[in-house]
């Protein structure tokens, strides 16, 4: 019962002991406290980003409206502004004369300038005309108004020819098509008076076309970078996950990940490293228990040979110790696959062609055929031994039935776009000139103990372990192995790498 509370408190000293250790329980107990504070569901996180953009696109939206709203209403279109100089000219005749100044100053406003006048008002300006592009207009007022002697007169301003100035989009010719701040209307009323309509500056709208276009640009924008950085954030741990499980499936001994991010990527963290810790023990175990087996079969395979001295038949006892010797071979080459040394060996930088080159001279120099093609240098990152190894069955293979090989070695990268995108390899082509295979036997013989009946059985030596140890070791490094005839005559063992 005290050992938990004296493991607590030898754990705490240590770490008060430790500036590093002090350091990382700081930051972990920030994250705590940050966890507690924000969304720790990737979902949740995904909803605040969500809930964020749209109050972002909202607060622009109310920055338009404000910014806008100030400008004023819009000019009035052709109806409306008949019916307004129509109630006007009506309320103005109905008020006695001393009230209608008093009256149009209060009904005048930016948008229609109304003025009264006992006489006629004088011109508009030194180059005003009388338009008959308004025809339409005073005849329609005339309707409303019930009179068609009604005195209306309509004066439009002609701009100045000298004028260098881009002329009004409302301008055709001369003369505007459009009411606006240089045309008046004047309508006499029944006493001799004037009452005088002059249009104000055409404001625009609050939601222009180009003005609207560009503000929807830019909320666009500022929600999509928004969306981005805030995927970008969330999604980045995943990357880290990704490349992770890459490198566990070409070094089983990879440290485990630590452990952060939303709620559901720590529980599939947990699970990973926890996999990979299984994985660990489960080599370790097969390994342990062949090396176990192994050791166990040496004494009665020892205690067999000392009984098999003891028979009479030579042949027999020839046969008998052959059979023995086999046994004890089979073990030993298990317990080397099982045991898969490679793995334990460090990872580092080397020469992938000076290593198939030294192979080459090799068996140059134990009398066999032996030919390197391709660059003089290529550098690669492995584990060379095991590498060598495994390159070194293959073409003890190619000699063993095909009396001799070439080695070619070519260099490339696959993938879009450059640099980070695109994932450098190399092709290492083993070619022989024997007899071949059935394509029905290319992934078989990679079977551990599996051998050919015909041209690959006992007779030409091994136990059925190197193609598999191989090709065990090629696939530890993200890489693989595949057979294939050559058109030519002869087998082709193609060793797929990644740099």
């Amino acid at each position: 019962m005290t050992a938990g509370p004296e493991g607590t408190a030898g754990t705490v000293e240590e770490t008060a002991s430790d500036p590093a250790r002090r350091k990382e329980a700081r930051r972990r107990r920030a994250l705590r406290r940050l966890r507690l504070r924000f969304p720790d569901s990737l979902a949740s996180r995904i909803a605040l980003t969500v809930v964020l953009a749209l109050l972002l696109t909202q607060a622009i939206s109310a920055l338009v409206y404000l910014t806008d709203r100030s400008e004023g209403p819009p000019i009035h279109g052709p109806n409306v502004l008949i019916q307004r100089i129509t109630a006007i000219v009506q309320l103005v005749e109905s008020t006695p004369p001393p009230g209608r100044e008093r009256l149009v100053r209060a009904i005048d406003d930016p948008v229609l300038r109304v003025e009264w006048a006992p006489d006629r008002p004088p011109p508009l300006a030194p180059n005003a005309i009388t338009s008959g592009r308004f025809e339409g207009l005073k005849r329609r007022l005339g309707e409303q108004l019930d009179t068609a002697e009604r005195n209306i007169l309509v004066e439009v301003q002609r701009p100045p020819h000298d004028d260098d100035r881009p002329r009004p989009p409302f301008m055709a010719g001369d003369e505007p098509r459009r009411w606006g701040p240089h045309v008046r209307l004047s309508v006499r009323l029944g006493d001799g008076s004037w009452l005088s309509f002059t249009g104000g500056d055409p404001l625009p709208g609050p939601f222009g076309v180009v003005r609207f276009i560009l503000w929807m640009a830019a909320i666009v924008a500022v929600i999509l970078l928004v969306s981005l950085l805030a995927a970008r954030r969330v999604t980045a741990p995943l990357a880290g996950f990704a490349a992770a499980a890459e490198r566990l499936s070409v070094d089983g001994q990879a440290e485990p990940l630590t452990e952060e991010g939303p709620l559901e990527l720590r529980a599939a963290t947990r699970a990973f490293n926890r996999m990979q810790a299984r994985l660990a023990r489960f080599v370790a175990d097969r390994t342990q228990m062949l090396a176990a087996i192994g050791h166990d079969l040496r004494t009665p395979i020892t205690r067999l040979r000392l009984r098999a001295e003891l028979v009479d038949d030579p042949e027999m006892q020839r046969r008998m110790l052959a059979d023995l010797d086999e046994m004890e071979t089979m073990i030993s080459a298990t317990l080397a696959f099982a045991r898969d040394d490679a793995q334990r060996e460090p990872r580092g930088r080397f020469d992938l062609a000076d290593l198939l080159q030294s192979l080459c001279d090799d068996r140059v120099d134990s009398g066999h055929r032996a030919l390197y093609d391709g660059p003089a240098h290529a550098v690669a990152e492995g584990r060379p031994v095991a590498l060598r190894r495994a390159l070194a069955n293959l073409m003890d293979n190619a000699i063993k039935y095909g009396g001799g090989f070439t080695v070619r070695l070519e260099t490339g990268a696959e993938g879009s776009g450059t640099g980070a995108g695109q994932h450098r390899h190399a092709l290492i082509h083993i070619d022989d000139d024997g007899p071949g295979i059935p394509e029905a036997e290319f992934e078989k013989v990679f079977a551990p103990f599996y051998r050919l009946e015909r041209s690959r059985s006992r007779d030409t030596g091994g136990v059925g372990l190197g193609l598999s140890t191989a090709r065990s070791i090629i696939r530890g490094h993200g890489g693989d192995v595949t057979l294939a005839n050559r058109g030519e005559g002869g087998l082709r063992a193609t060793v797929t790498l990644p740099l």
